[in-house]
């Protein structure tokens, strides 16, 4: 059995680790409050797995023997665990199924290789028996990219590639990293720290995705302000195809017709299977802070913002969350005593007295990263912007805290879960033109979407990425279904009013999470039914027998 170490089967990230509500008195009432329900008593017990109903491995024996062959006995498997492990991401309609033990199809088979020469391998062994494989990292995926069709009658092969999780080389020069793309965020940073680089990269889902994933769905991070996102990050990569292997060198820049780099990232595994990549690197910052701040309002925050991004300070993190989400954030910070909890009470009475709407404020996280002169301008320019839109500073101490719980946030979906109600997120982007509108709109659109369900709702926001032209907004938001209609039905109706908003009003259809199953319906609205013609054009033509992860990216339709 191989050692690749996977999140639990029916939740987020490994055993024994979850959502903690104690010692955040406010958090209970917080839920009660805004969707509904008690959170203090007894939550409902993770499901067991010796209750679930798994379909048996269809492996056929010559194809079983081959894949052993080539990588070992104990690196290829088709142990029910492992295999219901690999069959869903982590997204709430991955989780609201699993848990319900709906397994209409899972992959056969788990094959986990050491090396680009046995992917190759494996690639050409399952092609050539016309079965199907689709690559895993870490299993994080929340749009469906996972999950193989469930009218698939082939053989379906889950390729892990967990063993692939080594820093191959530096070029300290050209500031470049060779990594292989099976490693996971914490793995690969550990590596690289031990050599003074970084690559600076870490979204919600840092601790159990992998860069090949990041790739995959054209990820973004946290720091993405400073270090860019993924598809600016990835220089150069291998790709493993049937019969053949895509080598792109690691290039600052080139010319060489349309972009066979850009066409592989957010491939989703239709165009082969990443083995590595060569990524930017940084040598480790001098100094390294996160200040928090806060604004009277939301619009103040957005427009700061954006003052930001084009002035001269370049800080590594500028988020703002709007009035709903600092209502959260506050309701899940534990409790306070003694001068700490007086000196946050004597703020707020004083803004009260200035004025300030409390019900409106928002808090904003910005990143700063560099040398002190650096750091030092950078602070003051913020600074000045952030008062000059009305802010104020809350200081290090409130960033420090962000800083410390920034990848806790997925955690909250089992918490609700189990204890009957469902949460999930949708993230877009926009111009700076448009954001207001993509914000007010999908808010009201969701409110709407509550209302036809017939349930009592909540969505909050908050702006994750700044860019030149635009920026992220990243919406969560949650309600308890009603016991008459299949919870996923519900979900659907509030799940599409936030996403055709998205389209309707400037925005895309996913800003990094990437497009899976899930989002393939808006595909053509996004990118426009020509746009969708040239996709289908590459995938069919780099994957005639449909056997490179069949049914993520494009509308069902649009499936030759």
């Amino acid at each position: 059995m191989s050692d690749v170490v996977h999140q639990k089967w029916w939740g987020w990230g490994v055993e024994g680790v979850a959502f903690n509500p104690d010692n955040k008195p406010g958090f209970a009432p917080f839920v009660r409050k805004v969707i509904g329900i008690d959170v203090t008593g007894p939550a409902g017990s993770p499901p067991s797995f010796d209750e679930l109903d798994v379909p048996a491995s269809r492996l056929p024996d010559e194809l079983g023997a081959t894949l052993r062959r080539l990588v070992g006995d104990h690196q290829v498997t088709t142990d029910d665990m492992d295999r219901v492990v690999h069959t869903y991401g982590k997204g709430l309609r991955d989780l609201v199924r699993v848990r319900a033990g709906d397994l209409p199809r899972v992959p056969d088979v788990i094959v986990y290789p050491a090396n680009e020469d046995e992917v190759r391998a494996i690639v050409d062994a399952v092609v050539d028996a016309d079965a199907v494989i689709i690559p895993f990292g870490g299993g994080s995926n929340i749009s469906g990219s996972l999950t193989p069709e469930a009218d698939e009658d082939r053989t379906v092969v889950s390729l892990d590639l967990g063993r692939l999780n080594r820093v191959l080389e530096i070029d300290s020069d050209a500031g470049l990293a060779r990594v292989q793309a099976g490693g996971l965020g914490p793995d690969l940073e550990e590596q690289l720290t031990e050599r003074g680089w970084t690559m600076g990269h870490q979204p919600d889902s840092f601790k159990h995705s992998t860069l090949g994933g990041w790739i995959a769905t054209r990820s973004s991070g946290m720091q993405s302000d400073k270090y860019g996102d993924i598809a600016e990050i990835v220089r150069g990569m291998t790709v493993v195809l049937p019969g053949k292997v895509v080598t792109l060198r690691p290039l600052p820049s080139t010319s060489t017709g349309p972009s066979v780099r850009e066409m592989i990232l957010g491939s989703e595994g239709r165009l082969g299977v990443i083995t590595e990549a060569w990524v930017h690197v940084h040598r480790l910052p001098e100094n390294r802070e996160v200040i928090a701040y806060l604004f009277p309002n939301w619009a103040a925050g957005i427009a700061a913002m954006r003052d930001i991004s084009v002035s001269d300070a370049t800080p590594s993190i500028t988020r703002v969350s709007d009035a709903n989400e600092t209502a959260f954030s506050l309701a899940t910070r534990k409790e306070s005593k003694g001068l700490s909890s007086k000196v946050g009470e004597g703020l707020f009475e004083l803004l009260r007295r200035r004025g300030w709407d409390l019900e409106k404020v928002c808090i904003s996280y910005i990143g700063y990263e560099g040398g002190s002169a650096k750091v030092r301008a950078d602070k003051s320019e913020v600074g000045r912007i952030v008062g000059k839109h009305g802010g104020i500073k809350l200081g290090k101490g409130p960033g420090a805290m962000y800083d410390q719980k920034k990848f806790d946030t997925p955690y909250l979906r089992d918490f609700l879960l189990d204890r009957g109600a469902l949460g999930d997120v949708s993230e877009t982007a926009a111009p700076w033109s448009r954001l207001g509108e993509v914000y007010v709109s999908t808010v009201r659109a969701a409110k709407k979407a509550y209302e036809e369900v017939g349930v009592q709702g909540f969505i909050m926001c908050h702006l994750s990425h700044s860019y030149h032209s635009g920026a992220c907004l990243y919406f969560t938001f949650a309600f308890p279904p009603r016991e008459d209609t299949p919870e996923l039905e519900q979900y659907d109706v509030v799940k599409s009013a936030i996403q055709q908003s998205f389209i309707d009003h400037g925005g895309t259809l996913s800003h990094h999470h990437g497009v899976g199953t899930d989002h393939a319906p808006w595909m053509e609205q996004d990118i426009s039914e020509a746009g969708v013609d040239l996709m289908v054009g590459l995938l069919s033509s780099a994957d005639p027998g449909r056997n490179l992860n069949p049914g993520t990216l494009l509308p069902p339709e649009r499936e030759w």
